[in-house]
């Protein structure tokens, strides 16, 4: 096992995998794509499989990767409640005439062995049939027994038994799970919920593998107001919109004209999430410092 302390530094990584030639690669997509940027086809050349989780794999990720250094990203899913692993995509078995799925791009795999995975209604916790959205229940061996001396917080994470992820998901017919937002990841607007990972898929299919995000801002007419930021300085606010406003994206999901705002970064945590709790501090900075103030 090779370690390195910093996942961003792109060129030490790559000199250590051909240096010791490792075979296994634990990531995330958006340090895969930095390594697509800075590293070269011969220092990835021992890589036989990259596991990657703790965001969405966007298909222009995977594809860069695949296309520079010819390896699928695998993508997972888990929790720090699950220790953390839940599911994983897996190569596909093939052994002449017998052929078994382990990869579907777009889901996060099958559940891994022991542990168990089911969707229920998000109100009723009714169990919801496949291909149907809902929220995604876990459980097993690795879960946790609960949160320390909060007694409290550890009841509200459960139900019956099984762990309440807050991911909304679904598993279709082959038992691939795809997970498709997260509870906390909706707007009410107008009285309707809008997802912000939908949005975040329709700014992607512009950009490409640039990165993006969605978050929302108070509002005093509708609640919240939706805020978009991406990195790609040569694409303005102006024409991101435009291309948008051409897509079969429903109007209301469409944030305003005023509210696309291109950065140098999206703040992340230390392992490769994205910060949302930072991201939505600099959506009111943004919005904050664009708001024009009405003359005294």
């Amino acid at each position: 096992m090779v370690y390195h302390p910093n996942p961003t530094d792109a060129r030490p990584i790559g000199e250590l995998i051909r240096k010791y030639k490792a075979t296994l690669l634990l990531s995330t997509p958006t340090f895969c794509s930095t390594y697509t940027r800075k590293c070269s086809p011969e220092e990835f050349a021992s890589l036989r499989y990259v596991l990657v989780g703790a965001e969405k794999l966007r298909e222009p990720v995977a594809t860069a990767f695949h296309e520079k250094f010819g390896v699928d990203l695998l993508e997972g899913y888990g929790c720090t409640e699950m220790s953390p692993v839940v599911a994983v995509n897996a190569p596909d078995f093939d052994d002449g005439n017998q052929r078994q799925i382990g990869n579907k791009p777009g889901t996060v795999g099958h559940p891994v062995p022991g542990v168990a995975a089911k969707i229920v209604d998000p109100v009723t916790f009714e169990p919801l049939a496949s291909n149907q959205e809902g929220l995604l229940l876990v459980k097993g061996s690795n879960r946790m027994l609960g949160y320390l001396n909060q007694p409290e917080r550890t009841a509200e994470a459960f139900h019956d038994g099984w762990y309440i992820t807050g991911d909304i998901a679904l598993i279709d017919d082959e038992g691939f799970i795809r997970i498709t937002d997260r509870l906390s990841r909706f707007s009410k607007i107008g009285g309707e919920m809008v997802p912000h990972i939908r949005i975040e898929e329709a700014i992607a299919a512009v950009l490409g593998d640039a990165p993006c995000v969605v978050t929302a801002v108070a509002d005093d007419q509708r609640g919240e107001r939706l805020v978009a930021m991406y990195v790609r300085p040569d694409l303005s606010p102006a024409d991101l919109w435009q291309r948008l406003s051409e897509t079969d994206l429903p109007r209301l999901w469409l944030p305003k004209r005023e509210n696309f705002y291109p950065v140098d970064a999206l703040p992340q945590l230390g392992t490769g999430k994205l910060d949302l709790r930072g991201v939505k501090t600099l959506a009111q900075k943004l919005t904050t410092a664009a708001a024009v103030l009405p003359p005294a």
